[in-house]
Parts: C-alpha cells; structure tokens; sequence
C-alpha cells in the first residue's frame, strides 16, 4: 500500500482528518476535484481583498477545544456578523432585535415589541401550521414573515412558503434587546488573510492532488490505499443506485467596483420575491479593509442538477429515507469512512464540521 489513507476532498473535514492522521504517523494522500483546496471555505485575493468564493463564511462556535484548534493554524480577527436585511427600501437588523422592530413599527421597549407580536400570532389563530408560512407567522406574526421571511425563503427553496412543511421552521431567533450580533456564540471571527492559508497550513507537507476526480478515476487508485475517507455526496460514490439526492444550488456574480464602500455591511440581505438575488456580500468588510476598491458577490439560489454544485441539503422526509438506504450499504462498506456536510448529508456549521473530523481520526486511532 502506497497510502494508509486516501482522502477525497480538501475542504475542512478532509483537511483536518488528513492533518490528525498525518501527525500519528499515517501516510496520507488528499485528492481534490477542484483546482484549489480549502472546498466551499475557499478564499482568493482579489484588488487586495480576500473574496469568499462560494458565499460569506463566518467561523462561530461555543467549542473551546474546536476554537484553540483553529488558531493553530491562522489568526482570527473580532469580526461580528450583523447582516441587514433590505425589504423594499427599507432597512431592518438581523437577527430579529429591538433595532428591527423599531424600523418595523416604531416601537422602543421589550414590552410594547412583545405585545405587538403576541398580537399578530393570536389574530392569526394558527393552532397546528400546516406549512412554512403558517409556521412562521405562529412564531413571529405576520409583519415579520411577508417583510423578512417570505421572500427570502420563497427564493431559497424555489418554491412557495405555502407548498413547504412547516418543520423546516422549528423555531426563529427572536431578541428582545439592541443586540445585532447574529450568532450566540462565544467566539467567532475570520481568518487574517482568508480560510484558504489555514487550510493550506493543516496540508502542509500533505501530498494534494488538485484536479483529481476520485469517482473517475477509481481504476488509477485500486489497490494503492488501505481505507478510503469521501467527503462527497454518498449517492455519487454508489452512482446514484438508489436515486438523486436533493440540493439547492447557488450561482454567484462577482465584481470589482470603482469605490471605497458599497454598501457599508459585508451581508445584506434582500427579502423582496421580485429581486431575484438573496443577499449581496461585500467582501473586504470581513476583514475591516480600506482598499480604494471593493468587491461585491450577488448570491442565486437555483435548483440543483447533477451537473450543479450541492450546496444546501434537503432534508425532508423522502430525501432523509432515501439517504438512511445509502447509509445502509456504507454500512457494511467499512473500508469507506464517508465524512463532512456532502458524505453526512445534513448541514454542518464549520465547527461542527471540524469537531466530526477530530473524533473521527480520534476514532480511526483509538479504535
């Protein structure tokens, strides 16, 4: 065996499993079909500012052990993601705060916010929601929903509120303070200089393949690894014996712009139906830049196709059945560990990704 480990994709989860087992003394090769390790995390440099390729990434999490883990191998800086939200003309703070709700109704205390949404939920008279849009007004009323809701997630998902369960909705994040800090979390930031150098630096003296697609290419690698770790949507590797999984997908237009500041936030997002992208990122408001220019990213949600980029997985009821039946043959397939948001079909912050890639190296040692 030329390799202990065979490692498909260099996003997080195959970069730090390839990092942990490297360190114990495996001998690891990390194959990438793209032409640039780091997955969807993947920054590049653009008139001086990192430029999240595939949409804003903003590292957040309440693990300690996870937070130190990171810092190896980059610098954070005290980034706060506090997204806007731009509903026809008008502005209102993310997540939904005392700020929103003053925009929205002019009022100032917990209470009278309070009172006006108990309001709108006890009008509504929504007993057991029978879809989205009757789950989201039971949680927040229906000011909330049509301006901030609706739109968005009718564009995210491609179909109406009205034609999507409720349980995609199990709660809303609803704040009765002026706190614009989207997460809760304990620690959060980007990496100075982009996530592309951290994860270069957890391959560091790793042999990478980039431009090797591991499911053409299977007949090149027989033989030559003991155990195979696929970070890639399990349906490919099985070649869809059982059916498709479902993602939406993302398209993105990327320019640079003759101006200092563009919009004055790193996310915003545009809540209208009629607008038909979801957000725009301007992308050196990461890193507080002061370039002459900017770089702003228009992010589209589109249907997915097998010739399209997974991004977000669909987890309802029949797309859950049908990946518990490939989890099903992974099963006796012990020789692949399958890992990461596209092998686990289910969505993953980025902690949460690296926190499954430590225990499973953990795992692969200790067991």
């Amino acid at each position: 065996m030329e390799y202990d480990y065979l490692i498909v994709g260099a996003g997080l989860f195959g970069a730090v499993f390839a990092h942990e087992m490297t360190a114990k003394g495996k001998r690891c090769m990390v194959l990438e079909r793209r032409p640039h390790v780091g997955g969807n995390v993947y920054t590049e440099e653009i008139a001086g500012i990192q430029v999240h390729r595939y949409g804003a990434h903003i590292f957040h999490t309440n693990d300690a052990a996870v937070w130190q883990y990171v810092n190896r191998f980059a610098a954070f800086n005290h980034y706060i993601n506090a997204p806007i939200a731009m509903y026809q003309g008008r502005v209102y703070n993310l997540p939904f705060n005392m700020n929103t709700f003053y925009a929205m109704w002019g009022v100032r205390t917990p209470a009278e916010a309070q009172k006006k949404i108990a309001g709108q939920i006890a009008a509504a008279g929504i007993a057991e929601p029978k879809n989205l849009e009757e789950q989201a007004i039971r949680l927040v009323g229906q000011d909330i929903y049509e301006r901030l809701i609706k739109g968005y997630t009718e564009k995210q998902w491609g179909r109406s509120c009205r034609d999507l369960p409720a349980f995609i909705i199990q709660r809303l994040p609803v704040r009765y303070t002026y706190n614009n800090n989207y997460f809760n979390a304990r620690w959060q930031g980007i990496p100075i200089g982009g996530y592309t150098q951290l994860v270069e630096n957890l391959l560091k003296d790793i042999p990478v393949q980039l431009g090797s697609d591991y499911l053409t290419e299977r007949d090149n690698w027989q033989g030559r690894f003991g155990r195979l770790v696929f970070t890639g949507p399990m349906d490919t590797y099985y070649d869809f014996a059982e059916g498709a999984l479902e993602y939406r997908s993302l398209r993105f237009e990327t320019e640079t712009l003759a101006m200092e500041n563009y919009q004055g936030n790193a996310v915003v997002n545009y809540t209208e139906r009629k607008v038909p992208y979801t957000r725009v990122i301007e992308h050196k408001h990461f890193e507080f830049g002061t370039q002459p220019q900017t770089v702003v990213t228009r992010e589209y949600p589109q249907a997915w196709s097998k010739d399209a980029e997974p991004y977000y997985t669909v987890n309802d009821e029949r797309n859950n059945a049908l990946y518990s039946q490939y989890a099903a043959r992974a099963a006796v397939e012990p020789q692949v560990l399958f890992g990461g948001r596209l092998g686990s079909y289910r969505y993953y912050d980025m902690d949460q990704v690296i926190r499954a890639a430590l225990d499973a190296a953990e795992a692969e040692i200790n067991g």
